[in-house]
């Protein structure tokens, strides 16, 4: 029942509870901000605004009981302006941080695309390098097998044929010769398979490595110099830095090959004149050159030869860099590998 109100029509009025007033007959504050709903609230729907609806309820000073409950009406156009603009503004950073967090996603998916297809090229790249590499090693090793076969036959095998035909010779074997003679033959025969025996010694020696492992690239660097003066006897000038860093063990043996292919290419086609060879690390990129002053050779003529081609492609398969510089004044071969490329571990 109503028992007061601004409009004296509704006094003594009985209304239907509904759900805001059992909650505030049951002693708590309600608060409703929505269009205004009940039956008796005709005058309150006139006002053409929204409001806010509150149901409070009165208790009983000596008990603490409700004993009725107030409804009144608050114009609630401000509250309602403040919310618009919370909602809005909410939005507004929900938009914003939404598009903040697409636009990343979206760069991190763009970067990562973009390091995928890198990577897939340099691994492309790198298969047909590798397949390339492959056939050209093919090539090298047979032409190797080769030149290997024809110092043997054209110095070695020379030589012991020659001392086999003194030896099955009349003359060392015949009754009629004299002491003499046969000492003279003998002589022959020994000096000729004692240089056989020299050259086989000389071709193993550019066949085998010292032990490189054991060795820094310093030390393996100075040994093919050494092992090039003592078979030689030519004079190198060296500029070779002591480096004591890990270096792994396929640059160790790369540098080795070059330096000493450099100076035994100086040797056939300079005759060692002024040969030099430079040893140094900047950052992770080591260096090696190798010169002479010779009279130079054409660039086109570079790679015909096996002893160069091979040393591009064994520079080359570790991702290095080879380089030649010939003229009338030397040649200067230069070679440079990062020892921390993945290639070379």
């Amino acid at each position: 029942m109503i028992l007061y109100s601004n409009d004296k029509k509704l006094m003594g009025r009985v209304v239907p509870p509904g759900e805001n007033r059992k909650r505030a007959f049951n002693g708590e504050l309600v608060a409703k901000f929505d269009e205004v709903d009940d039956p008796e609230s005709d005058a309150e729907r006139a006002v053409g605004e929204p409001l806010l609806e509150i149901y409070n309820p009165i208790l009983q000073p000596w008990s603490g009981q409700v004993v009725a409950v107030t409804e009144f009406y608050e114009r609630a156009g401000e509250l309602e302006r403040s919310l618009t603009r919370a909602r809005f503004r909410s939005w507004v950073v929900t938009i914003t941080v939404t598009a903040g967090f697409f636009l990343i996603l979206s760069a991190i998916v763009l970067r990562g695309s973009r390091t995928i297809e890198h990577q897939l090229q340099e691994n492309l790249d790198l298969t047909l390098r590798v397949k390339k590499g492959s056939q050209r090693a093919v090539a090298l090793n047979e032409k190797f097998l080769r030149r290997v076969g024809a110092d043997l036959h054209d110095g070695p095998a020379q030589l012991m044929a020659y001392a086999a035909l003194r030896m099955d010779s009349e003359q060392i074997l015949s009754d009629d010769s004299t002491r003499a003679t046969r000492e003279d033959e003998i002589a022959t025969i020994k000096e000729s398979l004692d240089e056989a025996i020299r050259d086989i010694r000389i071709i193993c020696r550019g066949l085998i490595l010292p032990h490189i492992e054991t060795l820094s690239v310093s030390e393996a660097a100075r040994r093919a110099v050494e092992h090039y003066q003592s078979r030689t006897g030519a004079s190198v000038d060296s500029a070779i830095e002591p480096l004591n860093d890990e270096i792994p063990v396929a640059v160790k043996i790369c540098v080795y090959r070059f330096i000493q292919e450099g100076l035994n290419n100086g040797w056939r086609h300079a005759e060692g004149k002024g040969q030099r060879v430079e040893l140094k690390l900047l950052g992770n990129e080591i260096t090696v050159i190798v010169q002479d002053a010779g009279q130079g050779f054409k660039a086109e003529n570079a790679f015909l030869g096996l002893g160069l081609s091979g040393l591009r492609e064994r520079v080359e398969s570790l991702g290095g860099k080879f380089e030649i510089d010939s003229s009338s004044a030397g040649t200067t071969l230069t070679m440079s590998l990062n020892i921390q490329d993945p290639i070379v571990s």
